[in-house]
């Protein structure tokens, strides 16, 4: 990946007062020394200190030339959460504006929340609808995203693994629906090199060694497309080679299951013009040049990208007989394609302005992202339910459909005909009897496809069928449905929903008679917030909640019991076993130890203690235990698989700690993976430098991956976590080594 800048507050100040007036820069300067101030003693997990990620962010908002709103809100973006700052603090001296912005980036803290994916979902929905007030929250919110990407080698491996995840299905697709693909590439880029580094790093790797071929090619494809279009005499004109994102190429190659030798269009040359016209002139001087390979001809500027993205799009056999990829548009559509929001938000077209960016300042593709977004807010239950459609309705892929009378929708991609009906109107899809697309009746479970001309057939006695539920693919489509039955017949809906649940209880060894009592049904829908039984069933009945999630509270009380008692029993087997248990409940930790002396547990006394070999823990990790039936206490890392699992499989988890942190001997089990480039003498290398730093090693193994690439698993003794973090760093600064992880097996 290419290098980033790295900026200082000086430059960034610098940058603004290129295209800012002298007062406002003057503003943007007192935002930079008050964020300086507030952040002064803190640091970041990398230990540099915390005020270089604000100017990062002030950086990257300044290279996208926003306005001074803007750039202000990314030097205090983290002020409210993270100093002894509020919000009236930035009101006071900054206006409203930019404490409306602030406000709109800043996490929800002060609610305690049953689980952190409900958190996180809550802060996304605050982040999302605070974005549809003021478009520059976004912006905001992705130039800070982008500099933690940059900078997330700091954190330990899940939780890189976990924003790597959530950026690249949140915040590099909100990127792309508002145009802005210079921030999208690079945070799908980073995301890939966390979430899969083999495969980012090996092609990578496969990219460097064609380098040169590559660009020798490009190179004379960008001469003959100069000498193509030179008749034409057309003024500013740039033509030049781009390269392919390699995220790009690692989707192509697990979506069309092709290998890295079999994608040739890594790199595009693209053509800039002035004017619409200039792009349709080149385009026919490419195509009588060089013959256009059918099916790959796409024109974005007839039809435009829902974000605004505009271009000729052509693949054609070029040079010595090989596909080559030219994109063809104006510099204002680069602009846009760039820059997308953003470019409508830039300080040279707002000179001086901080109003608030209401929705109808916003240009198309903002619109359409907000739109949607307050659709789904309308129709959710919770934060997590607003998030599954957000991600899953606004985000997925799209295709564009079109009327007989030649309007075209935007639809996600797996949508079919109902979808398409209800996206038009309610009343058309609840009187939906059938479709035609292309002239041609289809069923409703139809999936779309981009250019299909669909005909709604409807009727006035039409209604809708439960199994429509099945049909849709959309989120809106499925809850107008929902909404449709909801309000038809009431009574019924709380008849099915308690035949159900007795059907749930029974499959689950429950007695429905025993459960479903008028007092235990009233206490699970004052649990489930709602105002009465009734509606907690109707809600059933209709599909808006889950039959086993409402079993579950049902039966708590039971399950609980019950868990007790197998708690009790286990005990008591190791007893019998010769294991002695003793409770102490006057001590004031409430802890005990193990035989082992290693692991201190919370609750008993003198239990066997397995440290687990799937992910191998050694002092100083982060460790959680739980109870296995006769043998004693497993304890794992935090984040292992096989904690999750014992909690999916009932099985009771406890609370441990290391009695010390640095370890009781010096040759506890850790397992480390190695990946890298297959080099002549890697293997001596990583051996070398592990004796250097432990005498205790295992096992080695090592073999080449079918990518081509070297890994190389290890088994080692050491005495703590800080021992195995010098070793892990070291082999991480081997020549073409590019990372170390520890397993979960």
């Amino acid at each position: 990946m290419a290098k980033t800048k790295h900026y200082t507050g000086p430059e960034v100040l610098e940058m603004v007062g290129q295209y800012m007036s002298e007062s406002d820069t003057k503003n943007v300067k007192k935002a930079y020394e008050w964020a300086s101030e507030l952040h002064k003693e803190q640091k970041r997990k990398s230990g540099e200190p915390y005020i270089i990620h604000p100017i990062q962010v002030a950086g990257i908002l300044a290279e996208l030339k926003m306005d001074t709103a803007t750039v202000i809100s990314g030097y205090l973006h983290d002020v409210v959460e993270d100093t002894t700052a509020t919000l009236q603090d930035v009101r006071d001296n900054f206006g409203e504006t930019i404490a409306q912005i602030i406000d709109g980036v800043t996490k929800i803290s002060k609610i305690q929340y049953q689980s952190s994916q409900e958190q996180l979902a809550e802060n996304h929905r605050k982040l999302l609808l605070a974005m549809s007030k003021d478009i520059r929250v976004i912006i905001v919110k992705l130039a800070d995203r982008l500099h933690n990407m940059r900078t997330l080698g700091a954190l330990r491996e899940e939780k890189q693994k976990r924003i790597a995840k959530e950026t690249l299905e949140i915040y590099a697709p909100l990127a792309d629906r508002l145009g802005i693909s210079t921030i999208k590439w690079e945070l799908e880029d980073l995301s890939l090199s966390y979430i899969d580094p083999e495969q980012y790093y090996h092609i990578a790797s496969l990219m460097n060694m064609k380098r040169e071929e590559r660009i020798s090619y490009v190179q004379e494809a960008v001469e003959q497309i100069n000498g193509a279009i030179k008749d034409l005499e057309l003024s500013h004109v740039d033509v030049y080679g781009r390269p392919k994102h390699i995220y790009s190429i690692y989707r192509k190659m697990v979506d069309k299951h092709k290998a890295f030798e079999e994608i040739y269009d890594l790199l595009a040359v693209r053509v800039l013009t002035d004017s619409i016209p200039d792009t349709y002139a080149v385009l026919g001087a490419i195509h009588s040049k060089w013959t256009p390979i059918p099916g790959r001809f796409k024109d974005y500027i007839a039809l435009p990208k829902a974000n605004g993205y505009q271009r000729l799009h052509t693949t054609v056999i070029g040079p010595d007989g090989r596909p080559l990829e030219v994109q063809i548009r104006t510099h204002h559509m680069h602009e846009v394609a760039e820059y997308g929001v953003a470019a409508h938000w830039a300080y040279k077209k707002n000179r001086g302005s901080n109003k608030e960016a209401n929705v109808d300042d916003n240009s198309q593709q903002a619109l359409n992202v907000i739109q949607g977004i307050l659709e789904l807010q309308e129709n959710a239950k919770n934060a997590e339910d607003f998030m599954d459609g957000v991600t899953g309705d606004l985000f997925s892929d799209r295709v564009y459909a079109f009327t007989p009378r030649g309007d075209v929708f935007e639809l996600a991609k797996g949508a079919g005909p109902l979808d398409m009906a209800f996206s038009i109107h309610t009343n058309i899809g609840i009187k939906t009897t059938g479709a035609k697309i292309n002239g041609r009746i289809v069923p409703l479970d139809y999936k779309i496809k981009t250019g299909d001309i669909i005909e709604i057939i409807t009727s006035a006695n039409a209604k809708p069928s439960r199994d429509w539920l099945e049909i849709v693919s959309t989120r809106r489509a499925r809850n107008k449905i929902k909404q449709y039955f909801k309000q038809l017949d009431r009574e019924d809906n709380i008849a099915a929903a308690r035949e159900l649940l007795a059907k749930n209880l029974r499959d689950n060894n429950f007695n429905p008679a025993e459960i479903l009592t008028p007092e235990n049904i009233q206490e699970t829908a004052d649990k489930m917030h709602y105002h009465t039984p009734d509606d907690m069933l109707a809600a059933i009945g209709f599909g808006d909640i889950a039959v086993p999630g409402v079993a579950n509270k049902l039966t708590e009380k039971i399950r609980e019991a019950n868990e007790e008692a197998a708690t009790a029993e286990l005990q008591r087997e190791m007893l019998e076993e010769g294991h002695e248990i003793t409770r102490d409940e006057t001590a004031f930790t409430k802890r005990q130890k193990s035989t082992a002396d290693d692991i201190v547990i919370a609750g008993v006394d003198n239990l066997l203690v397995r440290l687990g070999r799937c992910c191998t823990p050694v002092p100083g990790d982060d460790v959680k235990g739980y109870i296995t039936k006769g043998r004693g206490i497993s304890v794992h890392r935090v984040g292992c698989p096989n904690i999750r699992a014992a909690q999916l499989q009932g099985q009771r988890l406890v609370d441990v700690q290391w009695e010390d942190e640095n370890g009781s001997k010096p040759n506890y089990d850790a397992d480390l993976t190695v990946h890298g480039e297959n080099r002549g003498g890697l293997l001596n290398d990583v051996l070398r430098s592990v004796n250097g730093r432990t005498r205790y090693v295992n096992s080695v193994n090592g073999h080449v991956t079918k990518n081509g690439m070297a890994q190389v698993s290890l088994s080692i003794g050491v005495k703590n976590s800080e021992q195995l973090t010098a070793i892990m760093d070291s082999l991480n600064n081997l020549p073409a080594v590019y990372d170390v992880d520890r397993p979960f097996h």
